[in-house]
């Protein structure tokens, strides 16, 4: 028997540093880290040791033999990776081929002393940046979040669909109350303190903000009523305070999703599924109601290019395939997508659409009562139509267009990071400029994940991003090129109380998150979010027990 990895890899390579044989592939010193899709266990020597799947913090590891029938398909698609790619024996030990030469990351001196370090951001990519220094460091770290809660991208970006995925929560929940760290929620950076007041009490801080708001489409019409980003949708249906319950209608029976990534996928997913399934799950409750009573039953996903350029991954096409009770139908309408998909070799993502219904789609037709999902390649947006509300979405066809009607256009082509007040920022690609993640002219200043890289890359690549900000810095450190701070340690929390009405220590994280799970435990789910900032306020005051503060 062997191990498989399946659709919720997170590809932080945490399996890759237990594994005792190198069976799981590409590691982080390969060059096609970071560019496949997911990690792969290679059956022909894997040892059924199980390592694999104890230390995966996304529970996305199993023995082949117990692989649900949703996710069988996960082993053939894990051997088929090794294809070709026999590795050589090895003749100095017991291991099946040869390791790569060990690697010592983390090289202080001896008498490194303790540096002080904001990460201003709770999600995945600042709590890699945070394990990193707590694991291979003496620092102590001030975690600050705008909002009055953690999570970031966990929190209010994994659809409730894929709690497995949320797991890897837990494993940064470890940090939450660690000695060394401190946390200072419900304080935004440029608002309540500036980028200099916080640099002032710190060595060194490390900008984990992500990219908080959408890529435009850039056609007419794209501000009516009716058009909504997936950005606004996903923190919709995950209970964010920002976004008003009120915020999303589903009135129209048919609902456009431009583009064709792993957003458009979740939010196609959602609008079709069955609301009894998402009952069981962290949805928001009043995006439950609403889909519960939703009109949807046919979500269209347009496609700019060809099934062979699609922008999703095979785990998530995959998991869409075994919706019960939903239809995926391939619009014929373009000859190139037929031949594509005819055409494409085993494993191939075109491949993997070979088998769905494929039928010229009469758009003038009102959707029935079963639900569909219809994919449409070689199709963009070039307007959205309606004169107080959107009516439909005028699309690319062939040589000409064509008119779809629709109540609801979701726009998911893309995140977009936005400027932080006090640093530098670049238009172009929506990101901070940096070198190492290093912040160009602002010594003792860094950046992480998507505010450093771009929108690219799934929870775990932020462990490599971080991996490589925390060397740059800690190379700083080394050099004594850090900024000393001038006050006490304890000042920031003064500063920041004097200017946030409402600071969220690890105390009271830790009674907003028994307050929720026990709202769960009420209601048969596993947790139940507060969805507005005064609730949050109030559930961090209302059960606290004693940690560091």
């Amino acid at each position: 028997m062997t191990y498989a990895i399946t659709q919720t890899c997170c590809s932080d390579a945490t399996c890759v540093a237990v594994c005792p044989v190198n069976c799981i592939h590409p590691t982080p010193q390969e060059r096609a880290f970071g560019s496949t899709e997911m990690l792969y266990v290679d059956p022909k020597t894997c040892i059924d040791c199980g390592a694999c799947a104890d230390a995966c913090p996304v529970d996305a590891i199993f023995p082949v033999d117990s692989l649900p029938a949703s996710q069988a398909g996960y082993a053939a698609i894990n051997e088929a990776y090794f294809a070709g790619q026999e590795p050589g024996p090895d003749s100095t030990g017991p291991n099946f081929h040869h390791w790569n030469a060990p690697s010592f990351e983390r090289s202080l001196p001896s008498d490194f002393a303790p540096i002080r370090v904001a990460v201003v951001g709770t999600g995945p990519a600042g709590m890699y940046a945070t394990e990193d220094l707590l694991l291979h460091t003496n620092a102590e770290v001030t975690l600050v979040d705008r909002l009055p809660v953690a999570g970031g991208l966990v929190r209010y970006g994994v659809a409730p669909d894929h709690p497995a995925t949320k797991k890897v929560g837990d494993t940064f929940a470890r940090f939450h109350d660690h000695p060394r760290v401190r946390m200072r929620l419900g304080v935004e950076i440029g608002k309540d303190v500036t980028a200099a007041e916080l640099a002032a009490h710190h060595d060194a801080v490390i900008y984990a903000v992500g990219a908080s708001t959408d890529r435009r489409i850039g056609v007419p019409g794209e501000e009516l009523p009716g058009s909504i980003s997936a950005t606004t949708f996903v923190a919709w249906y995950n209970s964010h305070p920002e976004v008003a319950p009120d915020a999303v209608g589903l009135s129209s029976r048919r609902v456009i999703v431009a583009g064709n990534g792993n957003v458009a996928l979740d939010v196609a997913r959602i609008l079709v599924a069955d609301p009894a399934a998402l009952a069981g799950t962290d949805i928001a409750d009043h995006a439950l109601a609403a889909l519960r009573a939703s009109k949807v039953r046919e979500v269209v996903l347009l496609g700019r290019r060809g099934p062979e350029h699609a922008a999703y991954s095979a785990s998530e096409l995959l998991a869409l395939k075994h919706l019960p009770g939903v239809e995926l139908v391939v619009d014929d309408h373009d000859p190139r997508t037929a031949a594509t998909i005819d055409g494409a070799a085993a494993g191939e993502k075109a491949g993997l659409l070979r088998g769905l219904a494929r039928e010229t789609v009469d758009w003038s037709r009102t959707p029935g009562s079963e639900r569909r999902i219809v994919f449409r390649f070689h199709s963009a947006p070039v307007q959205v139509l309606g004169d107080d509300a959107v009516r439909a979405v005028r699309v690319t066809s062939g040589p000409g267009e064509l008119d779809i009607p629709a109540g609801t256009l979701l726009r998911a082509v893309g995140y977009r990071g936005v400027p932080v007040a006090g640093l530098p920022f670049d238009e172009a690609t929506g990101t901070v400029p940096h070198e190492g993640g290093r912040v160009r002219g602002m010594p003792g200043t860094y950046v992480v994940g998507w505010i450093k890289r771009g929108p690219s890359g799934g929870i775990g690549a932020n462990r490599a991003c971080a991996a490589e900000t925390v060397g740059t810095l800690l190379d700083d450190a080394v050099a004594g090129s850090l900024p000393a701070p001038a006050p006490a340690p304890k000042a920031f929390l003064r500063l920041a109380r004097s200017r946030s009405r409402h600071v969220v220590d690890a105390r009271g994280l830790a009674a907003i998150d028994r307050a929720e799970l026990a709202r769960g435990r009420d209601g048969g789910r596993p947790r139940v979010k507060f969805g507005t900032v005064p609730e949050l306020i109030a559930a961090a005051k209302g059960g606290r027990r004693k940690l560091p503060s």
